[in-house]
């Protein structure tokens, strides 16, 4: 705990926080008031971290709607807590990423979604022609605390940080004032998310490995390319069924399939193969889709802004889509 409050970590934690912005939390603290808040309360929180006594504030509970519909739940920490998450997340990473997965490509250092459909391309170009697409359902709302404190604990003794990370996950959710408490699950919305994610599925990843498998995997979406329809049913049974015993974790089963790539949607594309032995790579259609009803709402007539806002609105969305062009074939 030492070295998640020393002063150049707290720096660089605090820049990051205020780099990224945000909403508030269920204080109303904004991110432009973090350094007024460090320099009023800090020593106190400082010594409670410690002392293994700070315990987090509720967080806030939002609903943004998912591209093929439905709506995904984040919770917003207040901005203290994201300070903290991301202080510890400075001091855990290094730990934990070196054992990571070379097919694990969410959320970690100099790895991109695109680096992720690259290789999956590369296994289907060497011949691994059907692919098994797993969706597990709802997994940041089902991550079971002591299967992940337990993974956390293979390599973070010192019981005061592990005490935290468990308070950060069982802090509860605060819907219309009304604070709910939770039993399992990782809120998405807090820096500490995607690292305790990984954390869990590296013994997914591990398990894979172990079997020769070639796979991908992006935080939740995995895909595992074999050469045959009946190899792909059989695999989906055994991961079915290791992510139940092992994980505690259950496969969307609508959301999840045995079927060629290029029938497939990955992180947003898809593959095709024009002729034998040529695998390319394109926008999805429901990606498309979504990029041009974007288009629509930017560009639509009865919005009452000025055309140099809409065209610095329209020039911002697209600029975060040139890389994702740039990779379609």
């Amino acid at each position: 705990m030492e070295q998640v409050v020393e002063r150049q970590n707290m720096l660089a934690a605090c820049k990051r926080v205020e780099r990224n912005g945000g909403a508030p939390g269920v204080d109303g603290i904004p991110t432009e008031r973090l350094r007024d808040q460090i320099r009023a309360e800090w020593p106190r929180i400082r010594e409670e971290l410690l002392a293994g006594t700070y315990r987090p504030k509720p967080v806030r509970r939002v609903e943004i709607p998912k591209p093929g519909g439905g709506k995904r739940m984040l919770g917003i920490p207040t901005v203290m807590d994201r300070l903290i998450q991301q202080a510890l997340l400075q001091v855990l990473m290094p730990i934990f990423e070196p054992q990571f997965s070379e097919s694990s490509f969410g959320f970690r250092p100099g790895r991109r979604a695109h680096d992720a459909v690259k290789k999956a391309r590369q296994y289907v170009e060497e011949g691994y022609e059907w692919a098994v697409d797993l969706d597990i359902e709802k997994f940041f709302d089902r991550v079971n605390h002591d299967i992940l404190m337990a993974r956390v604990a293979r390599k973070v003794t010192d019981k005061r940080v592990l005490k935290l990370i468990r308070r950060y996950l069982q802090a509860g959710v605060m819907v219309n004032g009304v604070v709910m408490e939770r039993e399992e699950g990782t809120p998405q919305g807090g820096p500490l998310s995607p690292l305790l994610a990984n954390i869990l599925l590296d013994d997914l990843d591990k398990e894979l490995e172990k079997r020769g498998h070639k796979f991908v995997r992006y935080a939740d979406d995995c895909n595992i390319y074999v050469k045959s329809k009946r190899a792909g049913e059989r695999v989906m049974e055994s991961i079915r069924n290791f992510l139940q015993e092992r994980l505690k974790l259950k496969i969307n089963e609508q959301k999840s399939a045995v079927d060629r790539p290029w029938k497939l949607k990955f992180l947003g594309f898809s593959m095709y193969k024009p002729k034998a032995g040529v695998i390319l790579i394109r926008l999805a259609p429901q990606t498309i889709d979504r990029v041009k009803t974007k288009i629509r709402e930017i560009t639509a007539r009865n919005k009452p802004v000025s055309m140099a806002e809409r065209i610095e609105h329209l020039n911002a969305y697209l600029g975060g889509w040139i890389g994702y062009f740039a990779l379609a074939d």
